[in-house]
């Protein structure tokens, strides 16, 4: 399996990406109301967005260096263009990392 801290590090920003998106949809209109009438809820909605974005983020960052790669560029299109910026750094970094054994020449591997 090629570069699995890599693997490792971007499944895991994929999960964090998930987690921020799905608490971020329950504050969209038709779970707003029953999201805001319960304190604790909304805290704890609030909590797992806070945590779960930088988190995304990080974890992008360190699959991208762990690749090889510029990490600002892919914290940047996750950051600027969130939620589909960070979604499309994850399917590119993904399709490089499939893409790197057979990119590289016989004598380097």
């Amino acid at each position: 399996m090629p570069n699995k801290p890599a693997r490792r590090a971007l499944a895991d920003s994929a999960l964090a990406l998930i987690a921020a998106v799905a608490a971020i949809t329950m504050f969209l209109p038709p779970m707003v109301y029953s999201t805001v009438e319960s304190v604790p809820r909304t805290v704890a909605l609030g909590l797992v967005i806070a945590l779960a974005l930088p988190l995304h983020w990080v974890l992008l960052g360190i699959g991208a260096h762990r690749m090889g790669r510029t990490v600002f560029g892919a914290i940047a299109a996750a950051v600027l263009l969130f939620p589909i910026g960070g979604a499309a750094a994850l399917i590119l970094l993904f399709w490089l990392l499939h893409e790197e054994p057979q990119a590289l020449p016989a004598a380097s591997r």
